[in-house]
């Protein structure tokens, strides 16, 4: 019985682990910035090169399963290519946390906890910290305008710490 309770106290650390709550990853990554591009003036809607990122879009997070707070920005790098930013991000740790570019409308409290797997959404990568500035990179066969929030999600137990509504600028 010992053994068996062991292995269950084991699996359950494995699972939520909960030394993440007292730890904080903190990242404080620069505003991305892209070559330059060859092309003299740019296309329509990229910056010319040499300039700096355009932002498309942003939004402030607001709390869901744990306290989150910071901003949130999509932005065009000069050389065309999309980055998606936190910025004074500030959220719980824990496990198997991500970061999608959803189309689940941002909603206040227990309701809004688990709605961003029910549409469409792109996974950005692992969140890189629980604090801090941090940048993604979209995919370039994504189109931020098809998505309307950001999330930090929780994939192992399919819950929202906290999400952004993102409005077009």
């Amino acid at each position: 019985m010992l053994v068996v309770g062991a292995l269950l106290a084991g699996a359950g650390l494995y699972w939520f682990e909960p030394w993440k709550l007292w730890q904080d990853d903190r990242v404080s990554e620069a505003l991305p910035a892209a070559p330059a591009s060859p092309a003299a003036g740019g296309s329509a809607g990229t910056p010319a090169g040499g300039a700096g990122p355009q932002l498309l879009a942003q939004g402030t997070l607001i709390s869901h399963e744990h306290t989150t707070t910071g901003t949130v920005k999509v932005l065009r790098l000069a050389d065309g290519s999309l980055n998606l930013r936190l910025e004074n991000l500030d959220t719980s740790n824990g496990p198997d946390l991500r970061v999608w570019l959803t189309d689940a409308p941002v909603k206040e409290g227990v309701a809004g906890w688990r709605v961003f797997d029910d549409g469409r959404y792109v996974s950005l990568g692992k969140l890189k910290g629980n604090k801090g500035d941090q940048n993604y990179a979209i995919p370039a066969d994504v189109d931020p305008a098809d998505y309307t929030s950001v999330t930090i999600w929780c994939d192992r137990f399919d819950v929202s710490f906290g999400a952004a509504p993102l409005t077009r600028t």
